[in-house]
């Protein structure tokens, strides 16, 4: 009999998520994953296979947790300028804030398995949309990743002002 888990996977997983929305899947190492998880390397290759798996686990947890319910709230709005700016104050927010905006940047041009993951979420939010800008709401949900682009690439210091 094997020894029981001394990690909870879903802290384990929110922990990535957070670390690969800092850090970028490139600029995440193993030992990075194993100090923020707590986990072992071989507990954390049991669980998830490899990095890449981990990394898919995590994006798949912050559509299913952040992604998709802030995308239902803004489609639960009836005036088109509070939903517009209830996206764009609230996309790819929470704990791993920006890691499918990220992801989309720098994974899925290479892994088809996360641009699936990407489209999900950036349809997410352009159906969300559509009740209220049934004429453009490609065009809003664009404009909506592309501040939350911008704010992201401000520096810390201006993100305050």
């Amino acid at each position: 009999m094997g020894r029981p888990r001394a990690f909870d996977k879903d802290q384990a997983v929110s922990a990535s998520a957070a670390l690969f929305a800092t850090c970028g899947y490139e600029g995440t190492s193993i030992d990075d994953l194993t100090t923020a998880t707590g986990m072992h390397r071989g507990s954390l290759y049991n669980v998830f296979g490899s990095k890449r798996g981990l990394y898919l686990t995590a994006l798949r947890a912050h559509l299913d947790h952040e992604i998709l319910p802030g995308a239902t709230a803004v489609g639960s709005l009836a005036d088109a300028g509070q939903a517009r700016a209830s996206a764009t104050a609230g996309f790819d927010d929470g704990p791993a804030a920006g890691f499918l905006l990220l992801a989309a940047v720098e994974r899925a041009p290479q892994d088809p398995e996360v641009a699936e993951l990407v489209a999900e979420g950036f349809t997410a939010l352009e159906d969300a949309l559509r009740p209220t800008h049934p004429d453009d709401a490609a065009q809003v949900a664009s404009t909506v990743i592309g501040t939350r682009l911008r704010l992201r690439a401000r520096p810390a210091t201006s993100q305050e002002n």
